[in-house]
């Protein structure tokens, strides 16, 4: 079955599973103020660390290097800004993960490992050659 296809019918289940159980534990109110202000932090806390990360780039791009990371990085930002955006605790739990550097980094390298794998095929065949002149060649 497909990835995103399962992801959409998945997600919203588990969200609605995660609200009866923290909502019958805490109270409706209670769940409802909690989505509310787990999506202020994360959003204003998105945004500071989208900024540490559009400065970071730009004193990549001073120094003439590629600001890849932090490209990907800000990337992330905005999809964990999303995650938190929309209401649940399954994604809040998940941005808040992406937005924070550490586990953001711990992501990525289990992200490039799974392309660093491809082995790297050299099409070279190592040989020498002499240059040979037939008495034919000159004909043509």
């Amino acid at each position: 079955m497909n990835p995103i296809l399962l992801s959409i019918i998945l997600i919203p289940i588990i969200e609605i599973y995660l609200f009866i159980k923290i909502g019958s534990q805490i109270g409706a109110i209670t769940t409802i103020l909690l989505i509310f202000i787990t999506a202020i932090v994360g959003v204003y806390y998105a945004k500071y660390e989208g900024l540490n990360t559009l400065k970071a780039g730009f004193l990549q791009l001073s120094r003439n290097e590629a600001p890849a990371y932090e490209i990907i990085s800000g990337a992330a930002i905005a999809f964990a800004a999303i995650l938190l955006i929309i209401p649940g605790f399954a994604t809040d739990i998940f941005g808040f993960l992406l937005i924070f550097p550490i586990s953001r980094k711990f992501f990525f390298s289990k992200f490039a490992k799974k392309f660093n794998h491809k082995k790297e095929k050299n099409n070279f065949i190592d040989g020498d050659f002499e240059d040979i002149e037939d008495e034919n060649d000159k004909k043509l």
